[in-house]
């Protein structure tokens, strides 16, 4: 697959909410032990209004990108609102073009970019943009040497996983869990965890 249809990217969005669901109590666990506890209950609630927003039937992948984001954007705690801009960037870079690995690599660069303007994180903060920088780097190095689009995103997905994992080692430098100090060591970010996940529903054998 060269480009990344509109079938596909319904495919990848309704993935990610199930995943998002099958995963909710974990994620929500990983926020008690290191920040408020209310990170599964805001996701659920945001993946909720995704999957209403995707009843429209969006005829290209803009339109998936943009139901996702619109529904994490109206979505209350610290990291809605942020994913609903990094989705938002998504958004835009599919907009009006055949959504190649080059351009979804040139969507998770500047989705990293915002994110990190916006929530002021650099990698080894145990945040989320310790799973979407590699992710982003990822992508667009699997891009740059010809991978079709699953290969790249399941690139992407593997790198997210490594960089979500790196975080439970570290001390958390921003978010809530920053609040904690030594308690969040030996945690995954469940913010950093998601962006695994979104990548894991990418392609059909994600779970």
């Amino acid at each position: 697959m060269t480009t990344l249809t509109t079938e596909h990217a319904r495919a990848w969005a309704d993935r990610f909410v199930t995943v998002g669901a099958e995963r909710n109590d974990e994620l929500t666990e990983l926020d008690r032990q290191a920040g408020d506890g209310d990170y599964g209950t805001n996701l659920r609630s945001a993946l909720r209004r995704a999957a209403a927003n995707l009843t429209g039937e969006p005829t290209s992948p803009h339109e998936v990108f943009l139901a996702v984001s619109e529904a994490f954007l109206n979505t209350g705690g610290t990291s809605g609102p942020l994913f609903g801009m990094w989705f938002r960037e998504f958004a835009k870079a599919a907009k009006g073009r055949e959504v190649t690995a080059v351009v979804l690599g040139e969507a998770a660069t500047n989705a990293v970019a915002v994110v990190q303007r916006l929530g002021k994180a650099e990698v080894g903060h145990k945040t989320m943009v310790d799973a979407m920088v590699p992710a982003a780097e990822a992508l667009s190095a699997a891009a740059a040497r010809g991978a079709t689009v699953p290969d790249a995103l399941a690139e992407a997905a593997s790198a997210a996983h490594v960089g979500a994992a790196s975080t439970k080692r570290l001390l958390a430098k921003r978010g809530r869990a920053s609040y904690v100090g030594e308690h969040a060591r030996g945690v995954v970010d469940p913010g950093a965890l998601t962006v695994a996940y979104f990548f894991d529903a990418a392609t059909p054998s994600s779970s």
